[in-house]
């Protein structure tokens, strides 16, 4: 059992709550505390690289400012005492403790997760009721946080007139927790909810992505469209005279499902999901002391001498089968292998570090595999303690 999730099983969990209701679980990490400072984070938010927001809500007359990043010192120093939050998306990124958080969730698909946002919040503090199209956990990582959960909403829900925030108009709270450290809340999408500081306090937001049908629709035809010669066109030879020049006819039409067929490949379809749903949302690759090898026999090298190979925070990972094969995805590229690796990527899917015992010297195919995610910066050496 997943204690995660409390005294329910990831099964009982997937079938009753995912994706239909709330769910509120107490001590979900028993006594959890935030591995990062609100300094620290503050120091992450002025940072060029980080995507961070201020939100303030201590002014009637202007309720709901928000600033983006990057900020100074000068900009915390001149907020109010209560009443505002900082919210930096993506610190699994950059702290490697916030990213080890990312393993309890191995009972959902890995490239379904996204990323964790971190919120620091003064008594007060929040960004208003809303609601995300997108599952998400919330994991109160410091101080007390009041959540209040509210109705279904769709893109018909009226919104307060704002620039940068979703606030729902009309928002009616059906329930209410206080969270403490270790307490987290899951909230499927479109339930409107609404956090408020009780105290100095961090919540972990572990989001996962939901890609809408115009978003796959336009992206996946692009893909299609850019692999297919210039010369693929549209035409009708053994055309007709037509009747009437003005009418598109059910002929037209039929060559035309014809022409656009082409966007039924599956495999076409599996590769493009897999570079789509692994590529970075945002452009940030953190600065971590890699030695890149050039080939296998230097990567196994490097094994012998007792690094061991981890995969970079923020890093995404998936594969599919493909003609007995593996289709590996990393950040955006596509690898192919043999099922030879199939050990080594239930350690990757896993987030676990790939040591010499774990790899036979004679086994060219993981090699190779682990060599090129090195050269795309998905994997990188860690010097063990014990060497």
């Amino acid at each position: 059992m997943n204690t995660l999730l409390g005294n329910i099983s990831a099964a009982e969990f997937l079938r009753e709550y995912w994706q239909q209701r709330p769910l509120l679980i107490r001590q979900a990490l028993p006594a959890y505390q935030s591995p990062v400072s609100p300094e620290e984070l503050a120091g992450l938010a002025m940072e060029d690289t980080v995507e961070a927001r201020l939100v303030v809500n201590d002014d009637e007359a202007e309720p709901w400012q928000v600033w983006h990043g990057p900020f100074s010192e000068e900009a915390f120093l001149n907020l109010p005492v209560d009443n505002w939050t900082l919210l930096v998306q993506a610190v699994d990124h950059w702290v490697p403790e916030v990213a080890q958080l990312l393993s309890h969730f191995d009972f959902l698909p890995g490239w379904r997760l996204d990323d964790i946002m971190v919120s620091y919040a003064r008594p007060g503090g929040g960004v208003g009721p809303h609601y995300d199209h997108y599952d998400v956990f919330l994991l109160q990582a410091r101080g007390r946080r009041k959540w209040q959960v509210g109705q279904r909403c769709t893109v018909q829900t009226p919104l307060m007139t704002h620039n940068d925030l979703k606030i729902v108009a009309d928002f009616q709270t059906a329930e209410e927790w206080i969270l403490e450290p270790g307490d987290m809340l899951y909230l499927p999408p479109g339930v409107a909810h609404n956090g408020i500081g009780i105290d100095d306090c961090m919540t972990f937001s572990v989001g996962f992505r939901a890609p809408s049908a115009a978003e796959v629709i336009t992206h996946f035809s692009d893909y299609v469209a850019d692999n297919l010669s210039d010369d693929n066109r549209y035409a009708d030879p053994a055309l007709s005279l037509p009747e009437h020049p003005g009418e598109i006819t059910h002929s037209a039409i039929g060559r035309l499902k014809t022409l656009l067929s082409q966007l039924d490949d599956e495999q076409k379809l599996v590769e493009w999901f897999g570079r789509f749903m692994t590529e970075s949302k945002y452009n940030m690759t953190p600065e971590l002391p890699t030695i890149k090898p050039t080939d296998c026999d230097e990567l196994a090298g490097r094994l012998k001498q007792g690094y061991s190979l981890t995969v970079v925070p923020g890093a995404r990972l998936a594969y599919s089968a493909l003609n007995n094969c593996w289709q590996i995805y990393a950040d955006g590229q596509v690898l192919q292998a043999s099922e030879q690796v199939s050990p080594i990527l239930t350690r990757l899917e896993r987030r676990q570090s790939i040591n010499q015992a774990d790899v036979s010297e004679a086994d060219a195919d993981t090699l190779l595999l682990l060599t090129q995610l090195v050269a795309l910066g998905t994997l990188a050496w860690k010097r063990n303690d014990d060497c």
